[in-house]
């Protein structure tokens, strides 16, 4: 499964920041905010997957936060930081119903063992992928074919259309289901950190190592590793990478031994992996290497007879036990539209109209399209102050997405496409030039 979400909920800006870069390092997607209002309003626009949250902070303090979580999802975890000595607070949070508490002040390895815990209770999402449509199904059945083996598997196709499912039901398919499986986006982890959560490291191997921790390759031994959005990875590291596939051993940082792995690897991207070698952005041994058995993904556009079936699971995904209905008129508005985002968007569309719908049905008018996609597309006119100039079009383009989301920058890059390594250097490109962001930003 892909990193969890961690909502950071901290008044103290500096404490918040630090907590932020430890649950980064960890390998673990990070959203933040300064109170329990804050953090409420985030998790309406964004999937969290475990709070952790400070108890006293004005507006809505940490008890008020978890009580209403509560209400709204019971069985998540949520962890409560308390001030040094304060049992009371950390008996009475364990009453209303939190997962776990950490008294001021802790260590970093103390609260990313303590999220590793909970990150192994979490559910799993379903692995069963759709596949009604010819196109899909010719995927699957070869996916099938190749989990029979050991070769490495690269799967390609745009953002949005499904790959770490596929690469998960090759896992499935596998000798290897009993094992783990791992996923790693290198689009999501800093350059700096990359390194040590994919090949592990020693304790003071660096500042801030205060204690050993195995990588990735390690964690899925046995098992099956996927490395989401291969390209992302710096070349410099595409180097050891390398290595580790050839020699099948791994070395921690700050360790001389080398530890035996039996992992098979799973690469996906929505590139044109050629072009990036061509471009010597991405290495060609490394290309032939990972692309011993390439898989490629068609467009959501290009298999509309997996829409209805999609439809359907999503419904049952963001229903809360509506039994809800879509209209034939409402199936055909759906399937006639281009899905620049893929099943991604499908996704957000059919949760809106859940939220739009009134009574049992949804027709037509509770599909609501992404309009970002309409404008890339050439649906609507440029703006005239734009005058034919790309970088302006390019920063209304990635403006308007993050409006859209309210600043949510997971959402606004599935919408656009692009990693969330390439939205951070853009948005830090925008303030160097003087343009003020939208505000919101996540």
């Amino acid at each position: 499964m892909n990193a969890p979400q961690v909502l950071i909920v901290e008044d103290d800006a500096a404490l918040r920041g630090a907590l932020c870069q430890t649950m980064e390092f960890g390998g673990y997607h990070v959203l933040k905010a300064r109170n329990g209002k804050d953090a409420l309003a985030v998790m309406d626009r964004e999937t969290v997957d475990i709070v952790i949250s400070d108890v006293q902070m004005d507006e809505m303090d940490g008890t008020e936060l978890l009580q209403v979580v509560r209400r709204r999802e019971p069985t998540m975890p949520f962890v409560m930081m308390t001030a040094f000595g304060s049992v009371e607070h950390a008996v009475q949070s364990m009453r209303d119903g939190a997962t776990d508490y950490l008294q001021k002040p802790f260590e970093a390895n103390v609260l990313l063992d303590m999220v590793s815990r909970m990150e192994s209770q979490l559910p799993t999402p379903s692995s069963a992928m759709v596949a009604e449509d010819a196109a899909t199904q010719q995927i699957v059945d070869l996916a099938l074919r190749v989990a029979l083996t050991d070769a490495s598997v690269l799967i390609s196709g745009e953002s949005g259309t499904g790959k770490e499912v596929l690469a998960r039901a090759v896992h499935e398919g596998s000798e290897r289901s009993d094992g783990p499986f791992v996923a790693l986006n290198c689009a999501a982890i800093p350059e700096n950190m990359l390194e040590a959560i994919l090949f592990g490291y020693e304790k003071g191997a660096f500042t801030g190592a205060h204690k050993a921790r195995p990588g990735k390759f390690e964690q899925a031994n046995g098992g099956t590793l996927l490395l989401d959005e291969i390209t992302e990875m710096p070349i410099e590291l595409q180097a050891k990478l390398l290595r580790v596939l050839q020699e099948r051993e791994v070395e921690r940082l700050g360790s001389a031994g080398l530890i035996d792995l039996d992992v098979r690897v799973i690469a996906t991207t929505n590139r044109v992996l050629t072009e990036e070698v061509a471009a010597g952005r991405f290495r060609e041994d490394l290309f032939y290497r990972l692309n011993v058995f390439p898989l490629e993904l068609p467009p959501l556009r290009s298999r509309r007879d997996d829409i209805e079936p999609l439809v359907q699971r999503f419904l049952v995904n963001h229903g809360q036990d509506r039994a809800l209905a879509v209209t034939d008129s409402a199936i055909q508005k759906l399937l006639s539209h281009p899905w620049h985002g893929n099943i991604r968007e499908l996704d957000n569309c059919i949760q809106r109209a859940v939220i739009l719908a009134n009574g049992n049905e949804i027709g037509p008018a509770e599909i609501v399209f992404d309009t970002l996609h309409e404008l890339s597309a050439g649906d609507a006119p440029a703006a005239p102050a734009l005058d034919g100039d790309l970088k302006a079009r390019e920063r209304e383009l990635i403006f308007s997405a993050l409006r859209t989301v309210k600043g949510s920058r997971k959402k606004a890059c599935a919408r656009l496409g692009i990693s969330e390594r390439t939205l951070r250097y853009k948005l830090a490109r925008f303030r160097e030039e003087g343009f003020a962001l939208p505000e919101g930003i996540a």
